[in-house]
């Protein structure tokens, strides 16, 4: 697939790092030289210097023969503008842009967003999906992650098993019975490895696990893995950006939040922020500074975020607040590499920008018929949701049969509104949705079987 990407910027780099693990060939418009020598030492891209909104800069980049093009600048009109060009003037099939701002993403302007007005076939937002991941772990405190899969009735749920949980070393075909829950483990990261695990798999020390749960029993769950906190009241989040912004504006009028704090160096973000935020209080000054901690009173809050645009700073910020006796504490992170880091860094939860936004545009790159698609265990794999239509030639065949590879599983089967945590020798129908795990290893060979 040719994609042309316009923006070079973080967005524009994390979007690149996934979609350089597929067979695509990447062209990088932007107009900042240094950005795209900054992206071409890490990826195997096509770099094209100009603004992505002139139409002979996107001719340039081949324009005329792609397949799909990503307007993820920082500026959610000129994103419109490259969708524009692409429609009326190149005829590219798919074109998604990044729109952040409040106003362009209100459901009472969604009439825009089609070929006679603004041609975007999927509208993007990536610090507001971002911010609503982090609401949705203040939520649920106690796990470290948390995705809503078929129409929101069941959760991913990502656990870090700690000293102390009472389900270490028990075997997973017991779990269900051992704590009386209903779960079924979708994979386990150990030691920075990912793996499916058999049914005699045990529980370790420092796993990292993804398991699928009904919506309604993810507090039971938390705790039967000993791994519930007090509820997420008083809040500090480090750095006033969009996601800050956002998520100080949704908990305005959430009883569940006592106190809110924010911290940011720059002054004319504070007082921007401080204008539009009533019931947040913005402190300006250097968020590592022992006074300005202590003027937001982090010894005595329940979660900290950490929300710059430095990964090093977030990673700091949290683990400022952890050691000043935090419970729940976030970093956003915009670097991949970063990864190795999750069990470094205390008991700190990694929010990867990346995977969030690919997450959104995941079933639009990929050649599977997807239903929904979501880039997990921190993107070293997907889990695609898939409803068999009559033609796939899925149906009627057990799941054994249907050669994935041995890092893929179809690990639960929707039929009739019942769920069931299906082994290989379950036979398919047409109409049943399925919920696979693929290992980004793995990706083109799940592909051709669903597609």
């Amino acid at each position: 697939m040719k994609i042309i990407v316009c923006g070079a910027g973080q967005l524009g780099k994390s979007i690149v790092s996934y979609l350089a693990k597929g067979n695509n060939d990447i062209i990088v418009v932007d107009d900042n030289q240094y950005d795209l020598d900054e992206i071409s030492k890490e990826y195997d891209i096509l770099p094209i210097q100009g603004k992505p909104s002139h139409p002979d800069v996107l001719e340039r980049a081949g324009a005329k023969d792609c397949d799909m093009i990503l307007a993820v600048t920082d500026m959610d009109e000129v994103n419109m503008i490259v969708c524009q060009l692409a429609y009326t003037l190149f005829n590219i099939p798919k074109k998604i842009a990044s729109v952040n701002s409040k106003t362009f993403v209100d459901p009472l302007w969604g009439m825009l967003y089609n070929d006679n007005h603004l041609p975007i076939d999927l509208l993007i937002s990536p610090d507001i999906d971002i911010a609503d991941n982090i609401l949705k772990i203040l939520r649920y405190p106690g796990c470290s992650g948390i995705l809503p899969v078929l129409d929101e009735k069941y959760y991913i749920m990502t656990l870090n098993i700690k000293e102390g949980c009472p389900l270490l070393n028990v075997p997973l075909m017991q779990l269900n019975q051992y704590e009386d829950i209903d779960i079924s483990v979708v994979n386990i990261i150990r030691n920075n490895n990912s793996f499916l695990p058999d049914m005699y798999e045990t529980l370790q020390l420092g796993d990292e696990i993804n398991i699928l749960v009904e919506a309604s029993e993810v507090y039971s769950t938390i705790s039967a893995f000993g791994l519930e906190k007090p509820a997420n009241e008083r809040l500090v989040m480090f750095g006033g950006d969009e996601i800050s912004e956002y998520i100080g504006d949704k908990i305005e009028n959430d009883d569940s939040i006592i106190s809110c704090r924010l911290i940011e160096e720059d002054i004319d973000k504070a007082r921007r922020l401080a204008r539009k935020l009533n019931h947040v209080v913005v402190i300006n000054g250097e968020m590592m500074s022992d006074v300005i901690l202590k003027e937001a009173d982090v010894a005595h809050a329940d979660a900290a975020i950490a929300l710059t645009d430095n990964d090093k700073d977030n990673i700091l910020a949290a683990l400022l607040a952890s050691k000043s006796g935090v419970g729940t504490t976030i970093a956003v992170i915009n670097t991949p590499s970063y990864n190795n880091l999750m069990f470094n860094i205390a008991d700190n939860i990694l929010v990867y920008r990346s995977a969030i936004t690919i997450s959104k545009i995941l079933k639009e790159i990929r050649k599977a018929k997807i239903k929904e698609a979501y880039s997990v265990a921190r993107e070293l794999g997907e889990i695609w949701e898939i409803k068999l239509e009559a033609e796939n030639m899925c149906c009627d065949r057990k799941i054994g049969e249907l050669s994935l590879a041995k890092t893929c599983r179809v690990f639960a089967v929707l039929r009739n509104n019942d769920l069931i945590y299906a082994d290989p020798t379950f036979r398919l129908e047409c109409g049943d949705i399925l919920l696979v795990y693929v290992d980004s290893t793995a990706v083109k060979q799940a592909e051709q079987i669903f597609c």
